[in-house]
């Protein structure tokens, strides 16, 4: 973990509720890996204080470039919007727990809805690297919210896309198109991010078929260091239910410890 202050490169919307950043990670010395995140100060003035954590949507090793996807929200993010390249950005991290791939080269299944998919494209290419393939169901409420599909199928991921306007994206049509990629791919783990309910899905499904499987929570936070319990959320333990803070604890958990109903 380190204070950076770091150069944006640009800062520009995706479509009208999604912004991209990229800044110079020159000065990071500590390995970066998907499913960690970086809380970041959106602007010095006093109403928007408290950091935001987001998740990275790419680290490129021989650049030094990191790149975030990230939703325009509420105050923090929307005076985001407002930096422009050349400034400063003041970031702690990274920080969390990161995914973890299991060994051998077999297929992965990402499961993402909105910005959830911003922590799954980074583990698509990590996973690229490491010579598995990856298939990804991604899911928005419009077709222009569908983020980063082609970035992941210039990763290698086969993406199949579904949305509340094209009347796809229901959880019981989600659930027969997964059952059909399990059955026919073969998959050695399962991961999710961006929406409860599809989260709830997987898990039943990775349960059931005894895959492995992850969970990348989202959650507000405030300090992002573990000292302040805002992030805390239950989870199974071996001992039974137990509180853990997103920000130390994960943000990546497996998915048979996650809570979701």
């Amino acid at each position: 973990m380190k204070n950076l202050h770091s150069k944006i490169l640009f800062n520009r919307p995706v479509n009208d509720r999604y912004w991209k950043m990229a800044v110079d990670a020159a000065a990071l010395e500590e390995p970066v890996s998907p499913g960690q995140f970086f809380h970041i100060r959106c602007s010095d003035n006093w109403k928007n204080l408290l950091r935001r954590p987001f998740s990275i949507y790419h680290f490129d090793r021989r650049t030094r470039i990191l790149e975030f996807l990230y939703l325009v929200k509420g105050p923090g993010t929307q005076a985001l919007t407002g930096r422009k390249p050349g400034e400063t950005l003041d970031m702690i991290g990274p920080l969390g727990k990161p995914f973890t791939l299991p060994a051998g080269d077999a297929p992965i299944l990402l499961v993402a809805r909105g910005v959830g998919v911003a922590t799954l494209h980074a583990l698509a290419r990590s996973a690229a690297a490491d010579g598995s393939r990856t298939v990804a169901i991604v899911s928005a409420r419009r077709r222009e919210d569908l983020l980063a599909v082609d970035d992941l199928k210039q990763s290698g991921a086969a993406v199949y896309a579904v949305t509340d306007e094209d009347g796809t994206s229901a959880v019981d049509q989600v659930k027969r198109l997964a059952e059909k990629l399990i059955e026919n791919d073969g998959f050695s783990a399962v991961y999710t991010c961006g929406s409860r309910r599809l989260a709830k899905l997987i898990q039943n499904l990775a349960v059931s078929r005894n895959l492995y499987g992850e969970i990348a929570m989202e959650a507000r936070m405030a300090c992002g260091l573990g000292d302040c319990y805002a992030c805390a959320c239950p989870v199974r333990r071996e001992r039974g239910i137990e509180m853990a803070r997103i920000c130390c604890e994960g943000p990546v958990f497996p998915l048979r410890q996650a809570i979701l109903s």
